[in-house]
């Protein structure tokens, strides 16, 4: 019989997640505004990092992500690995743009990559009519995030 996967790891990467998501949103708001206008930080600390965060949380702890999320069946799930890569392929899409100075229109369009993602996702929870009350919170959360990581995308786009 197998052990009880602990949701710890995963809530730990989780609150991580967030936490960058959100500091990396106010860097880039407050450096949207500067003169010459930048999301160079912010997309590091608001796409990269999370992207990193949650390609770990998917694909390296993934059994511990689906015990926090009530759907772990004991088995790895590759489909939550290929959700992890694509969280890493975004991450580091933000990454090269900043390293390799492609500029504030390429920068600003990691975030509208990774808006758009949970912008899609927020919407096949509601058509799905798979929301369960344990998950309200996650989907206001994740529609919450893809409203931000869009309007630092479209500022962006339009900032240079």
């Amino acid at each position: 019989m197998d052990q009880p996967v602990s949701t710890r790891p995963a809530t730990i990467l989780m609150t991580l997640t967030y936490v960058a998501g959100f500091v990396g949103a106010f860097i880039g708001f407050a450096t949207l505004a500067q003169d010459p206008p930048s999301l160079a930080i912010a997309a590091l600390v608001a796409v990269t990092l999370p992207g990193v965060l949650s390609f770990l949380r998917h694909a390296v702890f993934n059994r511990s992500d689906a015990a926090r999320g009530g759907w772990d069946f004991g088995t790895r799930n590759n489909f939550q690995i290929e959700v992890g890569l694509a969280n890493l392929a975004w991450g580091i899409y933000a990454l090269l743009a900043v390293v390799l100075d492609w500029g504030l229109q390429a920068i600003a369009a990691s975030f509208l990559i990774s808006g758009f993602y949970f912008a899609a996702v927020t919407i096949f929870v509601l058509a799905s009519g798979d929301i369960r009350q344990r998950r309200i919170g996650g989907l206001i959360g994740i529609a919450s995030w893809a409203t931000v990581t869009i309007w630092l995308g479209i500022l962006g786009m339009t900032a240079g």
